[in-house]
Parts: C-alpha cells; structure tokens; sequence
C-alpha cells in the first residue's frame, strides 16, 4: 500500500508534527485569554442572566449549570458506547455517534450564557480555594472544547488525545458544577470548602 492511502507516509508524519502543537497552543492561548479577560474585566454585579439579577440570577446558574453536568454525563455514556467501552453492550448504531454530536453542540450553548454571567459579573476570582478552582476550571473548559475540535477534526494525532481531551470536558463541568452550582443549591456549602 502507498504511503498516500495508508496515511503513514511523510506527509502525514510532517501533518502530526504540525497539528500536534497547534492542538495545545490554541486551546491554551484560548484559556488564557479568558482568564485574562476575567482578570481585566472590572465586574459589573448588576448583571443579569435572562432578566433575573442577584440570588435570582445565581439560582438559574446553578439550575443551568445542573442541565448542564447531565448532559455532559450523558455525553459521557454516548461516547463509552461508541467506543465500545461498556461491557455487555452491543454496537453503537450509527445514530449514537450523530446525537452526540447533537447533544454536543446543545452542551456548549448551555454553557455560554452561564459563563457570560460569571466572567460580566464576577471575572476572575481567587480569593479562596472554591473560587480559585471555579475560574480556572472555566478557563480550561473553553480550551478543552476548542481542543476537541481540533482533534475530532484531524485523523493525523494520535488516537489517545481524544478520549484524554473528553475526560478533561467532563472533568471541568463536573468541578464548574461542584464549585457553584453545588455551592449556591445547598446554601452556600459544598463538602471540602468552608462559607467563607
């Protein structure tokens, strides 16, 4: 077989070596760049969220932020049955890998109007662990899923990179929803992170 058809000849090695840096450098310039923004961002507190402001509008967030850990979740589970990765269970139909594709695209929209609230009205806090951990697992998020896109995108970096960038996603929901969305359900507490 050729070195075209079998993908392995120097082209495709030049591509890896190529697209392999741009897969972590543009996903962290977009991390930084958030945080950045977040901490030159003076914070507006009277910011709303679909026309509800304060306690009103932190409740939403963690209501959306809740949707948001379940679809990431479920997500979770599409992507172990279409890797066949869940014992017992037999193929994927082709129809899995397009509703997660779907439920995909649904998950990031739900989380733009969320992290819009909390980089206008708080920017970037780190002024406790909680908080700390909040913003950065924020940051890392948008990185994370403009890292998927380019790896779902390019057959030429190596196979591991795509379930390792999916487990950061979910990763980062997870810890955003522990942070806040957790903190603000349960009256300003969460196991491990005092009310301070």
């Amino acid at each position: 077989m050729s070195a075209r058809r079998d993908g392995k000849g120097e082209g495709s090695r030049v591509a890896g070596v190529v697209l392999a840096p741009l897969a972590v450098l543009v996903p962290v310039a977009v991390g930084v760049g958030i945080y950045l923004f977040g901490t030159l961002h003076t914070p507006d507190y009277g910011t709303g969220l679909f026309g509800r402001n304060g306690s009103a509008a932190v409740d939403l967030k963690a209501q959306l932020g809740t949707a948001l850990l379940g679809l990431a979740l479920i997500q979770l589970g599409l992507a172990l049955w279409m890797y066949g990765r869940i014992p017992g269970v037999r193929a994927a139909p082709r129809r899995v890998r397009w509703g997660h594709r779907a439920l995909g695209f649904l998950t990031f929209l739900l989380s733009l109007p969320i992290a819009y609230h909390c980089l206008a009205t708080y920017g970037i806090e780190t002024a406790s662990p909680r908080t700390a951990i909040h913003s950065i697992a924020g940051c890392a998020l948008y990185g994370a899923f403009v890292a998927k896109v380019i790896v779902v995108r390019s057959r030429r970096l190596p196979g591991w990179l795509l379930p390792a960038v999916g487990a950061l996603l979910v990763l980062c929901i997870a810890l955003l929803w522990y942070t806040a969305a957790l903190w603000a359900l349960n009256a300003d507490s969460a196991p491990g992170f005092s009310a301070t």
